[in-house]
Order: C-alpha cells, then structure tokens, then sequence
C-alpha cells in the first residue's frame, strides 16, 4: 500500500464516523424569510451565534436548518440592504419548529437599485458565503481565490498562486472586479512563488459572486469568467488579527456616531519562505509581500454618498539558489539531475490603485454612480543564475550494494540565465454606470472611457552549454540558446460600455426572466469596433418549485492588452485582432432533501467556438503569446456540483468538471492540437465538519484532482507541446479550537475586548504528493532532451492564531 493512502482510508474512517454521531442531539428549524410587502427574499443568510452552522434561503424565501438540540440558541436572518432579525430558539431533540422572518429595509444603507435576486440578472452568477475564505486551509494566502478554485469548471495546477484557469481559458481572460472597479495584477510575474499577495482581502469582503461563463453584458470583455466582489460597509466598530507560519494580517472597520461617514482598511504580511524550504531548488529565499488597502465611504444625504477605495501593494523577491538535485523517470528506468548554482535573482513589483464613486439614487427604483480610477505598477526582474548540472542514470536492483547510486553519467552541462526586465503602467478611467427598475423590467448602462501607458523593456538571454558544446551549435560562433530584446512604448485610448434589461416574461406555467444586453468596445491601436450581444433566461416551472433551469451565450471578445501583441522574440505585432468567443451554456439547479436536510444538484453543459486565438505557451504562471500566429479552437464540456449540508448544520460541496479544449494554428498544417489548459478531467471538494456536541471544535477540508495537462520542449513549436505532464493531487486539511468565545470569555481586562480567539493547525499537502508545475530540460551527451520536473511544495504544517474584536 502507498504511503498516503493508511492517512487516507484513516480520515475517510473519522469523518465517516463523526458524521453518524452529528445525526444525533440535533433539531429542525424550517420557515419562510420575506420582505417588508411579503415578496419572498433568495440567498436571505440563516445563522446561529457563535455556531458553525447555517443556511440561505431557496428561490421561493423557504429555508431548512438543522441545529443542537436542548440548548438556547439566538439566531441571525440577514440580508443584504435590509436590517438584520436575531430571535433566540431552543428545541427538543429531533423537534421541528416553523419560524417565519419579515425582514426591514435598512434605513441610509441603500446603495444601489435593491431588486428581487430573480430580476436582477444574476442568474448567471453563484454567489459564496465570504466566511468560507477565511476558514478554508490555503497555502497561497489568497483566501478568495482559494475558494473559486473548488467551484466547477475552474481548476488550478498551483498551489502557490491565486490564479486560476475556467473552462479552457488561460489566466489572462479573467475578469476581477472589486466594487465595479475591474483589477489588474502584475505583468512580469513567472512563478508562484514570486506573486506574492492577492488583491482581494477577504476580511474585508461583504460578498462573492462568480460565474464560469455566460455572464451578461454588463460584465467586460474577456472571454472566460468573472469574479465581482463587493467590500463591506460596517454597521459598528470591529476588527481582525491573525498571525501564521505563512504571514499575518490586521483589518480594523468602524462608523462613525451620525452614521455618514464609514470605513474599513487593512494590512497583510505574507512570507513563503517557509513552504519554498520544501522545493528542490535550496537556497537563500527571502520573498517578502505587503498589501495596504483602504475603502471609506461618505453619506452626504439619503440620496447621494462618495466611496473611496485604496490599495498599495509592495512583492519583493530575493533568491540565491545554491544546489538542486531532483530524481525522476519511471519504475523501470530512474534518473538524476544535480544542479550547482551561482549568482542571484531579485524582482520588485509595486502596484497602486486609487478609485472615487460618486453614487446618486434619488429614488428606490434609480441609481446613478460616477467612478474614477487609477492603477499604476512598476516591475522590475533582475536575475544572473549560472548553473552546472550532471544528469545521471540510477541503479534499480535493490539487492545490490549501489542501489540509488549512479550507475551511468548521461551528460553535463551548464546554462547561464540573465535578465534584466522592467514594465511601467499606468490605467486611468473613467466610467458612468446606471440601473433603472421597474415592475417587470430592470435596466443597465454604463459608458466607459479607459486611458493606457504602457513602457516595455524586455532584455532577456539564456546561454545552454551541452558536454562542452553550446547550443544551438555552431563551429564558426557561440549561440545563444534564447534572446529577447525589446523596447515597446504605447499609448492608448478604449473605449467601452453597454445596454441591458431583465425582462420578467408574465407566463401561465412558471415564471420567466429574459435578459439581453449589448456590450461595445473600441480601442484606438487596432482601430476596431466590437458589438458583442448576450442573452440569458432563466425559467422556474409551476409545478416544480425546486427546479430551475438556465439558458444564456452570446459573442465574448477579448481585445489584447499589450502581452498578446507581442511575439516570443518580444516583436510586436499591430494588426492583432480581438480574439472572439461564441458560447452556449445550458444549466439547471435542482433542490431537493436528504436525510431532513437541504442539498442543490448544479450543472451545465457549454459549448464555446473561438476564432482569431492567439496561442500562447505556459511556464509555471508565465504565459507567452505567439503574437505572429493565429488559431481557430473550441472548448466543451459537462460541471456538476453538489453542495448542501453533508454534516449537519454547515454547508460543503463537491465539484466535477470534464473538459475537452483544442486549435487549430492557421497554416501550419498541423491541424488540432490540445490548447494548454486541456484538462480532461477536474474534481475539486470542499468540506466542513465540527465536533459532535462541542461546534468550538472544527474540520475544513479542501481537495483538489485535475488531470495530465500538455506542455512542450523549451522553444519548441506549438505543435509539439503534446506530452502531458503528471496529473495534480492535493488535500490540504485544518483543524481549529475556539480559545475564546461569546460563551467562554475571558476575565482578565486585557483579554475582555475579544470576541474570538481561534487557534488553528493546518496539514499542507496532506498526502505529500510532489506535484509538478512545469519542466527544467537537459541534453544528454547524445544531444537527447530529458525533461525534469519542477516540483511543487511538499507536506507542511502551519499553525494559525485569529482573533476578533
């Protein structure tokens, strides 16, 4: 048996049993959550206090709780833009109680048109509880990202980054807006290791929605996924600090005492110095991450308040790599690489972010807002890295006295790898944005001007020297193995906007909503207009109430930004067009009961044609585009997800996605070759338990399987890049005590302004699986090309201290 799998079988056997205990000493509450004039309220937030425990109500305001028995709990309904109900509860075991739930709009908290969740056109997205982030055991530090990752149709192959690959796209056709303002993140990042923080802070996040794909049209223009965060606006006084192995943060909000002015900023420190002692590569890491961010909010009136959101974001990376030896092959035939470095790497990423929203809503059915933003980075990456390396075949028979030694020298070499790459951007916009609703129609616009300077100075080489040869070989000079040298300025102008409306369609079997929008989108580079139409309906039958299905599409066309234009020479190329996406995507959600308790089936079929792709290839988080090349493609294929209450009382879900992704490189003669991001198969769980009877006592699970992903000889053609790489396994697991608590506080005055304390441990890579990210090559003495797996973060604890006041 494999080592992994007595852990394995051993925790499948504990949760197993804690689950059957957790039937017991449990209750049923069930009711009805509705608005001031009765309207049923979807996704209303059930909670206990000072529980682990809750649920969201369904599409017609019905929800389901299951809670401990034979104590006094004090229950929590909320909403967004309505004043939050506590009613204190206390049942019998296994006794079902009806509570029903009127819930107020909140008096100077109306920030936008407030419209029943059906006509709001939010069909297309799935919206996330934001106290998952915070619990899920992650080794990137990104928290939100994290938990987009275990969604269907969204996989990553990188625990140390917060980037994340939808439906056969690739990184770069990701949208990610935070309060309308869409985020960029740095440009010349390589690896994980060097990203650093997230923009996103999830304390202090209000709420998460996303979609895979088919979004509306009052999302923009790239052609995989959007990710819209909303930050918080606090009713009180409150804050966080927490402090790990990995890094630590602090957030602090507050109101002020005539309730206009409000605000919520923090800061985080992240360090993986500590998870990059596992790689092979051993050295001197000092990476250091520090993220500032800010969002104030003034209410002049009833009708009209300013917001101003912030951010300074600092990553540095400093490396001297010292020695690397990596083992790998197959059960028959192992080899061995060791590698002795010189020389050093030191990058710096500084990004800023200011953004001003004038929001004006003179009446409950108008809102109007006028933002302003501004990003700017600046990024440097310096490395001279000299490396010697031998590549060795091992001996195999274990009944001999030199097995595990070498028993044949296969080649040696060395590479020298210098860079010296600097990117200076700057984003400036401009955006008037508007919602109208009425009794059977609600209706976007917004208008958006975007200005781009973009300073690119790329000058990179690589030297390969194979057995006293360089190579490529030549008996009249010395070649180098890779150059780019470039020198790009631009100066841009787009812009962009769009018209929806949600159509409430008055039918006799059900109920109908229609939306249908119109994005446009001009950039003054390549001089070309985009129209790009979407749809979406959603129908609810009569006779099933838990059943809902979805149809929406429409045209996604991704303009480049200046990455795609360029070529892998650095050259760039100005008669690029947008690349375009045509998709359908046909979904259905279906609520049902088990063991008393609610569960939702989700999925979808899609379907998306590409034309004018540029291809691109992928090292590690780095993509470059083949910006001389031009592909047609396609992407299909079926996600499931089951979430519900697998244990009583807290919300999991399992994820499957499957996945078939291809192009076709015009003129090259080829035909379809798999895109990089084709994989076939994607299972993603998340998973919450507590202790029978003691809910201070928590489990949060999150597992991860995707399939071989293709990849390619170093500066090899697009078409070779079909040998796959291993497939991505991964189980990070954490276990957490509440020290302190509403029912447990502390006496001394120091410690009386807390009202959490968690302590937690988490078990990074719990099966210590060597994931591969991508590949190293090597020449053997014949001039054979070996390649030789990066691997990933191997098994680590992490011990984590929160605290809330």
């Amino acid at each position: 048996m494999k080592p992994g799998k007595p852990i394995l079988l051993l925790l499948a056997s504990l949760l197993f049993s804690i689950q059957l205990v957790a039937q017991r000493n449990n209750a049923t509450l069930w009711g009805k959550v509705t608005g001031e004039n009765g309207q049923a309220i979807e996704l209303a937030n059930i909670a206990i206090k000072n529980y682990p425990l809750g649920t969201v109500t369904d599409s017609e305001g019905n929800y389901l709780l299951r809670m401990p028995a034979e104590k006094e709990l004090t229950l929590i309904f909320s909403f967004m833009g309505y004043q939050a109900i506590e009613k204190v509860v206390q049942a019998k075991q296994e006794e079902r109680l009806e509570l029903n739930i009127q819930l107020r709009i909140q008096p100077n908290t109306i920030d936008e048109v407030q419209v029943s969740r059906r006509k709001n056109g939010h069909r297309t997205m799935t919206r996330l509880n934001p106290a998952f982030a915070n619990q899920m055991p992650d080794a990137s530090s990104s928290g939100i990202e994290t938990l987009i990752k275990t969604l269907p149709g969204v996989s990553s192959n990188n625990e140390l980054t917060s980037q994340y690959s939808v439906r056969g796209g690739n990184f770069d056709e990701n949208l990610v807006y935070v309060n309308d303002i869409e985020i960029y993140r740095p440009f010349l990042v390589r690896s994980g290791q060097q990203e650093g923080l997230s923009f996103i802070n999830p304390d202090m996040v209000s709420s998460i929605e996303f979609s895979a794909g088919g979004f509306d049209a009052r999302y923009g223009d790239k052609m995989a996924s959007v990710l819209d965060i909303k930050y918080r606006k606090p009713l009180a006084f409150s804050g966080s600090a927490s402090g790990s192995l990995l890094g630590g943060s602090l957030h602090v909000e507050d109101l002020s005492k005539n309730k206009k002015l409000s605000y919520t900023g923090g800061v985080r420190y992240k360090t993986n110095r500590y998870l990059l002692g596992s790689l092979d590569e051993k050295g001197d890491y000092n990476p250091d991450f520090i993220d500032i961010q800010t969002y104030i909010t003034y209410h002049f009136t009833d009708h009209f308040d300013l917001s101003f959101l912030w951010n300074l974001a600092t990553n540095n990376y400093h490396f001297k790599p010292e020695t690397r030896a990596t083992s790998f092959g197959t059960f028959q035939t192992v080899y061995n690489t060791k590698i002795y470095f010189d020389g050093q790497e030191k990058d710096r990423f500084a990004t800023t972010l200011g953004a001003l929203s004038a929001n004006y809503h003179p009446s409950s059915k108008l809102n109007l807002k006028l933002i302003a933003s501004a990003f700017r980075t600046k990024e440097e990456v310096n490395y001279d890295i000299l490396g010697r390396y031998y590549l060795n075949e091992l001996e195999q028979d274990m009944a001999s006295e030199s097995a595990g030694d070498s028993v044949l020298n296969l080649g040696i070499g060395s590479f020298l790898n210098h860079a010296r790459n600097k990117l200076s951007a700057t984003v400036v916009s401009i955006a008037h944005k508007g919602a109208y609703s009425s009794s059977n129609h609600l209706l976007n616009w917004e208008i958006k001007a975007q200005l781009e300077n973009i300073d690119d100075r790329i000058n990179e080489w690589e030297m390969r020297d194979s057995t006293g040869y360089s190579l490529p070989y030549s008996d009249e000079k010395v070649e180098l193995f890779r150059v780019v040298n470039t020198n790009n300025q631009m100066n841009n102008l787009r812009l962009s906007g769009h018209l929806q409306d949600t159509y409430a369609v008055p039918i006799k079997n059900g109920e109908l909503y229609l939306t249908g929008g119109l994005r446009f989108n001009y950039w003054n580079y390549t001089n070309e207009w985009l129209l790009s139409p979407r749809f979406s309906a959603s129908y609810y039958p009569k006779e099933q109430s838990r059943l809902v299905f979805r149809l929406a599409g429409g045209s996604y066309q991704q303009p480049a930004f200046f990455k795609e234009l360029k070529d892998r020479d650095g050259n760039i190329n100005p008669r690029i067009k947008a690349q375009k996406s045509t998709q359908l995507v046909l979904g259905t959600d279906y609520l049902f009961q088990a063991w008393d308790r609610p569960f939702k089936l989700s999925s979808e079929v899609f379907y998306k044609y590409f034309s004018h792709l540029i291809p691109y290839q992928v090292d590690n988080v780095q993509i470059r585009y083949l910006g001389d090349q031009e592909a047609t493609g396609y992407a299909a294929g079926l996600d499931f997800k089951v979430n519900g209450e697998f244990v009583s009382g807290v919300e999991s879900w399992v994820s499957v996605s499957l996945l078939q992704t291809q192009e076709d490189i015009i003129g090259d003669g080829y035909g379809w070759i798999p895109r990089p991001t084709d994989q076939t198969l994607n299972l993603s769980l998340f998973f919450q338990d507590y202790f029978p009877g003691n809910p201070s006592y928590k489990m949060h699970l999150a597992a991860f399987y995707g399939s071989r992903l293709p990849v390619g000889p170093p500066n090899g053609e697009r078409h070779q890049d079909t040998f796959r790489m291993p497939p991505y396994r991964r189980i990070d697991i954490g276990f957490s005590k509440i020290v302190i608590g509403p029912q447990n506080r502390s006496a001394a005055k120091l410690l009386a302004p807390i009202k959490d304390l968690w302590l937690s441990l988490e078990v990074l890579n719990l099966l210590g699986v060597r994931n591969t990210v991508s590949y190293f090559w090597v020449s053997s003495n014949s001039g054979d090309l070996f390649a030789v797996p990066n691997y990933l973060t191997d098994r680590k604890l992490n011990v984590k201290l929160t605290v809330k006041f």
